[in-house]
């Protein structure tokens, strides 16, 4: 699996993982327009300000089909994972797992951060579980929480899980 910076094909493609509202409501986050186009798509992704990557598998794929998707800036001095997820064909096969790592050695090489830090809503168990078998741990947010119905789960470099 290679993590690369995404072309405008590979963003039409995770536009399709989140059409629903179901799964936009998981996925996007506040600020993110819905019903969306493909021009406020891109917008809304806020490339210029977030490190953004897909999860690529050149071997399973000569068109470079993308396996998962997610982004990564600073908040509150941690290396936050925002906006992951994985394509829909590709579910229990590890791939969110990667993309985690993927994202958390990225975030290493960019910013001076100990810990790592993201959100997931109470209902979505699976990708809850999945966190925690990494490390991450439910904590208090310190500030006023900005999600409604949500963990904020953290996770201090060097705590090896999985």
């Amino acid at each position: 699996m290679q993590l690369q910076q995404p072309n405008k094909q590979h963003l039409l493609q995770v536009m399709e993982w989140v059409r629903s509202p179901k799964v936009f409501n998981i996925w996007a986050g506040p600020g993110f327009r819905f019903p969306f186009t493909a021009e406020s798509f891109i917008e809304d992704l806020n490339l210029d300000e977030l490190e953004t990557r897909v999860l690529i598998d050149p071997q399973l794929d000569l068109n470079n089909q993308v396996q998962a998707f997610g982004q990564i800036y600073q908040r509150l001095n941690r290396t936050h994972l925002g906006r992951l997820v994985v394509n829909p064909q590709s579910h229990g096969k590890g791939i969110g797992t990667q993309l985690v790592k993927s994202l958390m050695a990225l975030g290493d090489s960019l910013f001076a951060c100990d810990s790592y830090s993201l959100f997931v809503l109470h209902s979505n168990t699976r990708a809850k579980e999945l966190y925690q078998r990494l490390g991450f741990e439910v904590a208090e947010y310190p500030e006023i929480m900005p999600l409604a119905d949500c963990h904020y789960m953290v996770k201090r470099k060097g705590i090896s899980n999985e």
